[in-house]
């Protein structure tokens, strides 16, 4: 990499203006003026917008920028997940709970890992409640459900009060890097998007849960995990296998992300300059993620000394002292085209399938515009909860309203002002403010009787 005090002919630094959000163009010694956007001249897929957005990056990668102290942690922590030996072998076993490992296939051949904690620490017979499924969300994996104490992990807390609780992985985690005849050296790997996680992920596992319970299944989910939820409950054969679903910080629509890190990526065409660049999966545990989040920190307004509360929103209860902990096993890859379909929900509003272009469109969906996933056809009979946050700038508070009326469900509501979009997984009270209500609904559904 060249040093940062390189001469570099001429480059474009993605400076945006309240009232001109085109990049500035500067030249060696020639004042900067504003460029036409690419994309306003060719379409967003048109060659020169793919050039414009490659050379930004080339600049960035040839100039260097500066290292922010939010990627300081990441530069120091080494993966534990990425090592040997399972979920289970490294975050259940020690604490005493039992855990089995199972592994699933997906309709297109990736290889999926999921967990079973049949009781809890100090059960002797396995829960005879019926089966919790735990989707985890976006750069996340199983992990995260455990990765606070006993007392304050809803996978530990659910199997101590007589749940029967399987773990998902996704496609693309530390837990979910096999596939029948790919390597996650091959670009066709990371092919896919939340779409594929809803159809053939999701599919897969519930799938192997049910047969195995013989018992209707109840999931839930977390931001990404609630996207692939809605979008798989609109499907009969899987939504024919959900007892009930509660949602933490759901998210079907994106419109109104405040978040400035993410709107700043998304303002940049982040996803197309990686796909101009080949770089198909995204790793921010690598020196490339790193630098990409060097990158988007490289800004005087956005404030990245905590880097979690600049993608998401202030947490209210995350307890940062564990952030290097945590960084042992988060966050965990994902594929550029999912990040590039989620930048599309936030660019048209939609909760729709992956876009492809009006040719690509008519290819695969036979029409122009990519099909949406209609929340009115969920079921008015599921039983819904959801919980949300005030502070959540990813799954904002008006965008959850909107999903609520387009459901047929009323769902149960559990509103927390204070409450950002990690604090429903990672809050250290999170165990009193929301799991209590959240088992309570799960139980209802059952007819059981939670002990906490």
């Amino acid at each position: 990499m060249l040093s940062r005090s390189a001469s570099l002919p001429w480059c474009i630094y993605p400076i945006h203006t309240e009232h001109d959000p085109s990049p500035l163009v500067c030249g060696g010694e020639q004042p900067c003026k504003h460029a036409n956007r690419a994309g306003e001249m060719v379409g967003p897929g048109g060659v020169l917008a793919g050039f414009a957005r490659l050379v930004l990056f080339i600049c960035f990668l040839a100039g260097g920028a500066r290292a922010s102290p939010a990627t300081d942690a990441l530069r120091r922590v080494s993966p534990r997940a990425a090592g040997n030996g399972g979920l289970c072998e490294q975050l259940l076993l020690p604490q005493g709970y039992p855990c089995t490992e199972h592994t699933v296939q997906t309709d297109d051949g990736f290889l999926l890992s999921l967990q079973h904690i049949p009781r809890g620490k100090n059960g002797v017979e396995d829960n005879a409640g019926p089966p919790v499924f735990l989707q985890h969300g976006l750069f996340q994996g199983g992990d995260t459900w455990f990765i606070n104490s006993n007392e304050q992990s809803l996978g530990y807390i659910l199997a101590d009060n007589g749940f029967d609780v399987w773990i998902g992985n996704v496609r693309g985690t530390h837990w979910s890097k096999g596939h029948s005849s790919l390597s996650v050296h091959d670009k066709l790997f990371w092919d896919w998007s939340w779409q594929d996680l809803a159809e053939y992920d999701i599919l897969a596992m519930l799938s192997y849960v049910h047969t195995v319970t013989q018992s209707k299944i109840l999931y839930v989910g977390h931001s990404q995990g609630t996207i692939m939820g809605l979008a798989a409950f609109t499907m009969p054969e899987i939504v024919k296998m959900i007892g009930s679903a509660a949602l933490l910080c759901p998210i079907s629509y994106l419109d109104h992300v405040s978040s400035s890190f993410v709107l700043r990526a998304v303002a940049m065409h982040l996803d197309q300059i990686l796909v101009a660049l080949g770089i198909h999966q995204l790793n921010f545990h690598s020196n490339t993620g790193v630098q990409i989040l060097d990158y988007l920190c490289d800004d005087e307004r956005l404030d990245c000394n905590n880097l979690l509360s600049s993608i998401t929103g202030e947490n209210c209860c995350f307890n940062s002292s564990r952030i290097d902990y945590y960084l042992e096993y988060e966050p965990h890859p994902s594929s550029t085209k999912n990040l590039r379909h989620l930048f599309q929900m936030i660019r048209k509003g939609s909760f729709a399938k992956y876009d492809y272009g009006w040719w690509g469109n008519l290819r695969r969906y036979g029409q122009l515009r990519p099909p949406p996933f209609e929340l009115s056809s969920i079921p008015e009979s599921l039983p819904m909860w959801m919980g949300y946050g005030g502070l959540d700038e990813l799954a904002d508070v008006t965008d959850v309203e909107r999903t609520i009326k387009e459901l047929r469900p009323t769902p149960e509501l559990l509103y927390i002002g204070d409450y950002g979009h990690i604090d429903f997984i990672m809050s250290v009270k999170a165990k009193d403010d929301v799991y209590a209500d959240l088992m309570r609904f799960l139980s209802a559904q059952q007819g059981m009787h939670s002990s906490y």
